[in-house]
Formats: structure tokens, C-alpha cells, sequence
């Protein structure tokens, strides 16, 4: 991990326990680092939890959020190669700032065919 880490959140560690859980998995399977890297400076919430971006080996799960001031949010837990948490990414959909970190019951599985 780079130099500008920080301790993970404790709301952010109850949303990835909370994703893991709606795929059937704990921290048993995948723990959760105690220190993340905020991307694009914590605008969009988004963090990494693994040591290399390159090593995305894909998605265990996606939901969706509405933002505070109605905007849909995209979530993704990803995992990299070697089988560990990789990235807790949020899109949300205009770009603009998240205002309100969701609680675990505010999300939702996304479908696939969601086309947001």
C-alpha cells in the first residue's frame, strides 16, 4: 500500500462485512486490512484494500444506493488474484460527490441487467 493510508472506517468495515455476507461469505474468507488508500481523495467513498490495482481479478458483488440528494450509487467489492478483498469502488452515476456513506440496509443487490 502507498504511503497515504489511512485506518478503514468503521462504517466502511460494516458495509464490506454486510456485501460479504449477501454472497455468503465472512471475514474468515476474505479479512478486511485495517489500513486503505482513499481513491480520488475520499470524493466518491470509494477505497482500495489491496496492494496492487493491476492484480483485479473481479467483482464478488454489486448493489446499489441512493444518495442523500437522490442520485443512484453503484457499489462494487472486488478481489484481486490472489483471492483477497481488492476494492470497495462507488460510482456515483453523475460524478458529483457522495454526500451520505450508505448504512448496510440501504443497499440492494444490483441485477445485471440494471443498465444504470
Amino acid at each position: 500500500m502507498s504511503q497515504d493510508t489511512r485506518k478503514i472506517r468503521p462504517q466502511e468495515r460494516a458495509l464490506v462485512e454486510h456485501l460479504l455476507g449477501l454472497i455468503g461469505f465472512t471475514t474468515a474468507h476474505y479479512p478486511i486490512r485495517e489500513d486503505v488508500v482513499e481513491y480520488e481523495g475520499g470524493k466518491m467513498g470509494s477505497i482500495s484494500m489491496g496492494d496492487d490495482p493491476n492484480l483485479y481479478d473481479g467483482d464478488l458483488v454489486q448493489v446499489e444506493y441512493v444518495d442523500s440528494d437522490g442520485t443512484p450509487v453503484v457499489i462494487t467489492l472486488t478481489k484481486d488474484s490472489n483471492g483477497k478483498l481488492l476494492d470497495l469502488d462507488f460510482w456515483k452515476v453523475d460524478f458529483s460527490k457522495l454526500i451520505t456513506y450508505p448504512q448496510p440496509h440501504q443497499v440492494s443487490v444490483r441485477s445485471l441487467d440494471a443498465g444504470i
